[in-house]
Protein backbone atom coordinates (compact mmCIF):
# COMPACT_ATOMS: atom_id res chain seq x y z
CA UNK A 1 0.00 0.00 0.00
CA UNK A 2 1.49 3.30 -0.99
CA UNK A 3 1.27 6.44 1.06
CA UNK A 4 0.54 9.58 -0.94
CA UNK A 5 3.12 12.33 -0.68
CA UNK A 6 1.69 15.53 0.65
CA UNK A 7 2.32 18.88 -0.94
CA UNK A 8 4.47 20.00 1.99
CA UNK A 9 7.03 17.24 1.24
CA UNK A 10 7.67 18.16 -2.38
CA UNK A 11 11.25 19.24 -2.94
CA UNK A 12 12.50 17.73 0.31
CA UNK A 13 14.95 15.47 -1.57
CA UNK A 14 16.38 18.49 -3.39
CA UNK A 15 16.73 20.37 -0.10
CA UNK A 16 18.49 17.43 1.55
CA UNK A 17 20.84 17.11 -1.41
CA UNK A 18 21.59 20.83 -1.31
CA UNK A 19 22.54 20.50 2.37
CA UNK A 20 24.62 17.32 1.96
CA UNK A 21 26.45 18.20 -1.26
CA UNK A 22 28.90 20.73 0.25
CA UNK A 23 29.93 18.20 2.92
CA UNK A 24 30.52 15.53 0.28
CA UNK A 25 32.56 17.91 -1.88
CA UNK A 26 34.62 19.05 1.12
CA UNK A 27 35.30 15.43 2.10
CA UNK A 28 36.45 14.61 -1.43
CA UNK A 29 38.71 17.67 -1.58
CA UNK A 30 40.30 16.86 1.77
CA UNK A 31 40.78 13.23 0.79
CA UNK A 32 42.43 14.13 -2.52
CA UNK A 33 44.61 16.73 -0.78
CA UNK A 34 45.69 14.22 1.86
CA UNK A 35 46.66 11.71 -0.83
CA UNK A 36 48.65 14.42 -2.63
CA UNK A 37 50.43 15.36 0.60
CA UNK A 38 51.26 11.71 1.29
CA UNK A 39 52.70 11.41 -2.20
CA UNK A 40 54.85 14.51 -1.67
CA UNK A 41 56.03 13.10 1.68
CA UNK A 42 57.23 9.90 -0.01
CA UNK A 43 58.99 11.93 -2.72
CA UNK A 44 60.57 14.16 -0.08
CA UNK A 45 61.85 11.15 1.87
CA UNK A 46 63.36 9.62 -1.28
CA UNK A 47 64.98 12.94 -2.20
CA UNK A 48 66.46 13.33 1.29
CA UNK A 49 67.95 9.83 1.06
CA UNK A 50 69.42 10.56 -2.40
CA UNK A 51 70.87 13.86 -1.19
CA UNK A 52 72.43 12.20 1.87
CA UNK A 53 74.07 9.57 -0.33
CA UNK A 54 75.40 12.26 -2.67
CA UNK A 55 76.89 14.23 0.20
CA UNK A 56 78.29 11.03 1.69
CA UNK A 57 80.13 10.36 -1.57
CA UNK A 58 81.67 13.81 -1.46
CA UNK A 59 79.43 15.74 -3.85
CA UNK A 60 78.85 19.40 -3.09
CA UNK A 61 75.77 20.70 -1.28
CA UNK A 62 74.51 22.45 -4.42
CA UNK A 63 74.14 19.17 -6.31
CA UNK A 64 72.35 17.59 -3.35
CA UNK A 65 70.02 20.55 -3.08
CA UNK A 66 69.22 20.33 -6.79
CA UNK A 67 68.21 16.68 -6.34
CA UNK A 68 65.80 17.64 -3.56
CA UNK A 69 64.28 20.56 -5.48
CA UNK A 70 63.98 18.50 -8.67
CA UNK A 71 62.05 15.80 -6.80
CA UNK A 72 59.86 18.17 -4.76
CA UNK A 73 59.60 21.73 -6.11
CA UNK A 74 59.84 24.36 -3.40
CA UNK A 75 61.59 22.10 -0.90
CA UNK A 76 64.40 23.31 1.36
CA UNK A 77 67.40 21.24 2.41
CA UNK A 78 69.90 21.43 5.23
CA UNK A 79 72.69 19.04 6.15
CA UNK A 80 74.77 18.14 9.18
CA UNK A 81 77.75 15.82 9.62
CA UNK A 82 77.67 14.12 13.03
CA UNK A 83 80.26 11.38 13.83
CA UNK A 84 81.10 9.95 10.41
CA UNK A 85 77.62 10.44 9.00
CA UNK A 86 76.08 12.95 6.65
CA UNK A 87 72.46 13.75 7.51
CA UNK A 88 70.03 15.68 5.34
CA UNK A 89 66.78 17.29 6.45
CA UNK A 90 64.36 18.32 3.72
CA UNK A 91 61.12 20.23 4.25
CA UNK A 92 58.27 21.72 2.25
CA UNK A 93 54.78 23.06 2.96
CA UNK A 94 51.89 21.12 1.40
CA UNK A 95 48.48 22.65 0.75
CA UNK A 96 45.45 20.45 1.37
CA UNK A 97 42.21 21.50 -0.23
CA UNK A 98 43.57 24.94 -1.02
CA UNK A 99 42.94 26.27 2.49
CA UNK A 100 45.04 24.15 4.86
CA UNK A 101 48.84 24.08 4.83
CA UNK A 102 50.85 21.41 6.64
CA UNK A 103 54.63 21.16 6.89
CA UNK A 104 56.24 18.01 5.52
CA UNK A 105 59.67 17.02 6.85
CA UNK A 106 61.95 14.14 5.90
CA UNK A 107 65.45 13.26 7.05
CA UNK A 108 68.00 10.66 6.08
CA UNK A 109 71.64 9.86 6.90
CA UNK A 110 74.45 8.16 4.98
CA UNK A 111 78.01 7.20 5.84
CA UNK A 112 80.50 9.95 5.10
CA UNK A 113 83.13 8.92 2.55
CA UNK A 114 80.98 6.01 1.37
CA UNK A 115 80.81 4.79 -2.19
Amino acid sequence: MSVPIGRDERGSVAAELALALPAVVLTLLLGAGALGAASRQVSLQDAAADAARLLGRGEDAGAASQVVVAAVPGANMSSTAPAGLVCVRASVDAAIGGFMVIPLVASSCALAGGL
